[in-house]
């Protein structure tokens, strides 16, 4: 392994027993075998501590666990900080504890990063993986976002973050990402205020405004969609709108004491919470945007049964 870039990967789980063990098998069955694998327990209750301790006893020298002091519950961007903190590596992965990557993932993202040395973070397209389940016929098809931009390029700070504010692309799955540890730690990691939604796009928008981004047309992962979610119930009320003025409201405070917001940002910004503080108009906006694009007949990319935003894919 002399000479190859050092891997650090991050699985953060709370009470994921059911699908723990498949996420760790899909880090086993990586081609590229300069890594270690920091499991990261958020205060399960269910045995998930137990599949992660017996892996640790199993391969002791590229696997370790950690949790937080007192086995507290801290969120999911404290316990990839823990993870950031303690981790070796030259780069940095996350894997969540119900997704899979496929087996080339790292062997070829390493290769990308590699060649490119003035790149901070690459990341490509991420299977939505509906037909894990046995009821495969009560699922959707699994699919492909489109990305929304030419692939295979470098994207020069701070172009990738207003596209990702105003949905002109799509944001990558954590489980897609990797990027340096020396930018995490130049960036502050993940802030912890977010514990769960848009910690994401938070670490995104720290690194898009502060490196190049490296954008891939291939899919190394499948991220995990539940048929039976709580989904729906969510978006029945107002919490996700709440969640993302709060992310606005922080990226707006976080350019602005830096001074590093453009006009692009500015403007991207500017509409996006106008969007979130004002749903029903917004809604009422899509629909004629929708109306005026079947009209002129320039309504690209749809498939067959299929959205504008999508490909299908079939496995």
């Amino acid at each position: 392994m002399s000479g190859l870039p050092f891997v650090s990967i991050i699985i953060i789980f709370l009470n994921a027993e059911v699908f723990l063990q498949e996420a760790i098998e899909s880090v086993y069955a990586q081609t590229y075998r300069n890594w270690e694998l920091l499991l990261i327990d958020d205060g399960s209750t269910d045995r998930s501590a137990q599949i992660a301790r017996r892996h640790v006893a199993q391969n002791p020298a590229c696997i370790y666990y950690l949790e937080h002091p007192g086995r507290q519950n801290r969120g999911m961007s404290a316990s990839r900080n823990l993870g950031i903190r303690q981790a070796r590596g030259d780069f940095i992965a996350f894997l969540d504890a119900d997704d899979v990557w496929l087996p080339a993932k790292l062997e070829h993202q390493v290769s990308v990063i590699k060649d490119r040395p003035e790149i901070g973070m690459l990341y490509g397209n991420t299977l939505y993986w509906h037909s894990w389940s046995e009821a495969s016929d009560a699922l959707k098809t699994d699919y492909l976002p489109r990305l929304g931009l030419p692939t295979d390029t470098i994207i020069e700070p701070p172009g990738l973050l207003p596209l990702f504010l105003i949905g002109k692309t799509a944001v990558p799955c954590i489980c897609s990402i990797l990027v340096k540890k020396e930018v995490l730690d130049r960036v502050g990691g993940f802030e912890e205020s977010f514990r769960g939604p848009y910690e994401d796009q938070v670490l995104y928008a720290k690194i898009c405004l502060n490196v190049p981004v490296f954008v891939s047309g291939d899919c190394w992962e499948k991220y995990r969609q539940y048929p039976h979610s709580d989904r729906s119930s969510v978006m029945s009320n107002d919490k996700p709108y709440t969640d993302r003025l709060l992310f606005l409201n922080w990226l707006e405070n976080y350019i602005g004491e830096r001074k590093i917001c453009t006009r692009e940002i500015q403007q991207a910004l500017r509409k996006e919470q106008w969007r979130i503080q004002h749903p029903f108009w917004a809604r009422i906006g899509r629909k004629f945007q929708r109306l005026e694009e079947c009209i002129r007949g320039d309504s690209t990319g749809k498939l067959s049964g299929g959205s504008p935003n999508m490909v299908q894919v079939r496995e």
